[in-house]
């Protein structure tokens, strides 16, 4: 096994906190400050992508509730809203709607990748987390 090769335990939690969204990482990192233990940089990407992502969407859904929200007092602009927002959560695929499948696609997709031992790459996101872990 090559150095840089990450360990099966390591992909499997870098696995495991996209599908959690952040929370087994944000676990791991308690424990490795409890136990001083230095964490490799391909787990501190992978955990610190995840809650990047996780509070992103966070903030992201809170804002587009609050925008929706206000838009619903314009007359006109209250249906187009309604409208919109009845499309993108319409159940389509197996009762999922169009948001909830892109969403469970993306964290698949970074979940299968983390378990293959690959950096996943999310537009401006790893960017950022790239430019503060050293590999």
């Amino acid at each position: 096994m090559r150095e840089d090769t990450p360990y099966m335990i390591e992909r499997i939690i870098a696995a495991l906190t996209y599908l959690t969204m952040g929370m087994v990482g944000f676990i791991w990192l308690i424990a490795g400050l409890f136990t001083k233990a230095r964490l490799k940089p391909f787990l501190q990407y992978h955990i610190f992508q995840s809650i990047f992502i996780a509070l992103g969407f966070t903030v992201l859904s809170i804002f587009i509730g609050w925008l929706s929200n206000l838009l619903s007092f314009i007359p006109i602009i209250n249906r187009l809203v309604a409208q919109i927002t009845f499309l993108l959560n319409m159940p389509l695929f197996f009762d999922y709607s169009l948001l909830q499948t892109l969403i469970y696609t993306v964290l698949i997709y970074l979940a299968v990748t983390a378990f293959m031992g690959k950096y996943s790459y999310i537009l401006w996101v790893s960017d950022i987390i790239d430019q503060n872990i050293s590999r």
